[in-house]
């Protein structure tokens, strides 16, 4: 059985599900909103749903009930790579089910004959200043193509249908992400390789494409693959991810909804951080005048970054309180990588993590002293040639494109409304202060 028609059995099973908690169950509290909660910005209401991943303060993400080291072993790998396809995660995550090597292989396919990128598009991104964002040329080339849109053609088709908007939902989420990796590095050999461009290899898989098309070397295929799957979802509160789900709970489709999690995704407090972290980190090696990064060189240089006033970048997380189980995957990856692991930029990053956790813990002042992700992934890129900054939040948007479009083909699934929360005014809030003290 192929990926659409398991999704739909998938579908069918699980919409009595919630059918039966609105029904019988609505009425059931989860929880209570703080004053904190209502002017942090929401901070850990439990308010939304979604089954294709959950982030587990202890734990970690688990994608579909799986922790990441059991989901890249339950995938069936490349023929002759480290990693699984990005085609069987799309489908390991749409239906719950791990796919067989046949099953991987078709999707592969189907994603190969939806990659094509329109022209238009390619217009679209030589219009703009060459020095335009990179992120603003990624979203411009999203949106630009809802003209494809197979969900906004259905619903205006005057056959409309609540419990059959996934599928359209489900085509044109699919013909998008096939497009991502071509639309991704014809931005990065436009903007960075003297406008010189690869094309596509019809041979190759999601990530191996990707990087033949950025005209990096093997294993860079590989660590294409295990960057997207990695950044792929992280439940659905954070600003991409609920970005996109908000935008597609009016109805939009897939591509305005994908563009606007994007934009999101753009912001220094969000996708652009791994950015900073590289900057930061290698502004640290230049400090330490090519001094070997010893324990205590580290650390006198954490609290002097500490004590003038400045954050450690990379350490802390707003729900995890462990090392972030996506830092341990590519750290792992760096240490069985020949060349990698004695990579001086990566040394660096490992003493800092064997010092940072203890000097933040004695400053008191952090939630969570462990690393998130930004503290490893730009090493990588950096490592492998990659090394224009500005660019690496593309290659998370590329990735976080496959979680959230799994999430609104699910939306329009299960017939989830328009999301719509309420305010309320300061001075409400206020008024029930002063009455919480009587």
């Amino acid at each position: 059985m192929g990926l659409k028609e398991t999704l739909k059995q998938k579908i069918e099973e699980h919409r009595p599900r919630t059918a039966k908690l609105m029904k019988e169950h609505g009425d059931v509290k989860i929880g209570e909103v703080t004053i904190e909660q209502a002017i942090g910005g929401a901070r850990s209401v439990k308010c939304l749903v979604t089954d294709i991943s959950y982030l587990d303060p202890e734990e970690g993400i688990r994608f579909r009930g799986k922790t990441i080291d059991e989901t890249f072993a339950c995938l069936p790998k490349v023929p002759g790579k480290g990693y699984p396809s990005v085609e069987a995660f799309w489908y390991f995550l749409l239906t719950g089910e791990a796919p067989t090597a046949q099953q991987a292989e078709e999707v592969i396919a189907d994603f190969k004959a939806r990659s094509q990128v329109p022209q238009y598009v390619i217009d679209v991104l030589r219009a703009l200043p060459r020095d335009s964002h990179p992120m603003a040329m990624f979203s411009a080339a999203i949106v630009a193509m809802q003209r494809e849109s197979k969900f906004s053609a259905y619903y205006k088709s005057g056959k409309f249908n609540k419990m059959n908007a996934w599928e359209p939902m489900y085509e044109e989420s699919t013909d998008l992400l096939a497009k991502l990796p071509a639309i991704g590095a014809y931005i990065y050999r436009m903007k960075y390789k003297g406008d010189q461009h690869i094309p596509s290899n019809p041979d190759l898989d999601f990530g191996g494409n990707f990087a033949h098309m950025m005209g990096v070397d093997a294993p860079y295929d590989d660590v294409a693959r295990m960057y997207f799957i990695l950044h792929s979802d992280h439940e659905s509160g954070n600003v991409s991810a609920h970005t996109t789900h908000l935008v597609a709970s009016a109805l939009s489709d897939a591509y305005y909804s994908l563009s606007a999690g994007i934009n999101g995704l753009a912001g220094p407090l969000h996708g652009l951080a791994n950015e900073e972290v590289l900057r930061w980190t290698q502004g640290f090696m230049e400090k330490l005048g090519g001094a070997e990064p010893t324990e205590e060189l580290i650390e006198k240089a954490l609290w002097d970054t500490l004590n003038s006033g400045q954050v450690i970048p990379g350490y802390g997380h707003a729900v995890l309180r462990k090392t972030d189980p996506r830092y341990t995957s590519q750290r792992e990856f760096c240490l069985n990588t020949e060349g990698l692991k004695d990579y001086p930029l990566f040394k660096l990053v490992s003493m800092i993590y064997k010092v940072a956790p203890g000097v933040l813990t004695k400053q008191g002042k952090a939630k969570n002293p462990w690393p998130n992700v930004d503290a490893q992934s730009g090493v990588i890129q950096w490592y492998y040639g990659v090394t224009e900054y500005d660019f690496y939040t593309v290659l998370f948007g590329i990735g976080r494109a496959i979680g959230v479009l799994a999430n609104i083909t699910w939306d329009r699934a299960l017939g989830y409304p328009i999301e719509r929360p309420k305010s309320v005014t300061t001075a409400m809030l206020e008024k029930w202060a002063a009455d919480a003290q009587k």
